[in-house]
């Protein structure tokens, strides 16, 4: 397939599949399975940035001092953003300016209650939006430098947007949203990754030397989720099984993208 495709596809399959998933797990799931999932999408999204992206964007530009220069600019840039309310990913227990019942632990907080006629519903559908236009524009950026390192990407990006959909989708509920109306929004949010992937493919098609900049703001918008925003959840709970259940999964979530990489890397080998 042409890069294009894998763009839309893989877009698509990241948005809509973590929709579905996340719907499917909130209506079904217990309650003591999401914090399992939050520590399995820490270790995808620190294997992808440091397995993946990293390596990349610093072969691409030949510079590694440039490239850990635009990661460390990222990160603080990310926690500036977070800070004024435009970058917001909440996944611990209590969030700022609300509280949530167990099965809402995971959502996103924009320091609005979850009972306010839906407003923060809609201050999530906006801020997932963005989240997912971004995620789609990092998507775009990795392909365009090779399909190995998009597939990847994607499959990372799917990991961590799962406990974060399912978070949301339960907050919409609790808003006043019905059932049916959280899953055409969360879907139609979703649908942002591709318009990100399409207008990051036809903008980085004219200036290729922009795509090393990208995948090392991929990279670390990546760990500033695992690290500043998923990570300090865990430590809620100090409890040696519990710790020992967050390392093994962490480990899992590093392995599996190792495995991921392994994989495509011979498939591809297996096509050419």
């Amino acid at each position: 397939m042409s890069t294009l495709i894998w763009i839309i596809v893989m877009s698509l399959l990241g948005g809509v599949l973590s929709v579905l998933a996340a719907a499917l797990f909130a209506l079904t799931a217990k309650a003591s399975w999401v914090p399992m999932l939050v520590s399995y999408a820490i270790g995808a999204l620190l294997g992808v940035s440091f397995l993946e992206v990293l390596p990349h964007a610093i072969i691409a530009s030949a510079d590694a001092t440039s490239s850990l220069s635009i990661v460390l600019a990222g990160i603080l840039g990310f926690f500036i953003l977070e800070k004024l309310v435009l970058w917001r990913h909440c996944h611990t227990e209590h969030c700022a300016g609300h509280e949530q019942p167990p099965m809402l632990s995971h959502g996103h907080s924009h320091g609005h209650g979850l009972h306010d006629s839906g407003r923060s519903g809609m201050l999530i559908l906006i801020g997932n939006s963005f989240h997912n236009f971004v995620d789609g524009v990092l998507i775009a950026a990795a392909f365009m430098e090779s399909t190995q390192l998009g597939v990847v990407t994607a499959l990372a990006m799917i990991a961590h947007e799962i406990p974060q959909e399912v978070g949301d989708f339960l907050i919409l509920l609790h808003s006043g949203y019905t059932r049916n109306k959280a899953m055409a929004y969360n879907l139609l949010s979703s649908l942002a990754m591709m318009v990100g992937g399409l207008l990051a493919y036809f903008a980085l098609s004219a200036m290729q030397g922009a795509v090393p900049v990208f995948l090392a703001l991929a990279a670390a918008s990546m760990i500033y989720v695992a690290v500043a925003d998923l990570i300090p959840g865990l430590h809620k709970r100090t409890e040696l099984k519990a710790t020992i259940q967050q390392v093994l999964l962490i480990g899992a979530g590093v392995t599996s993208i190792w495995l991921a990489h392994v994989i495509v890397e011979h498939a591809l080998g297996v096509a050419a």
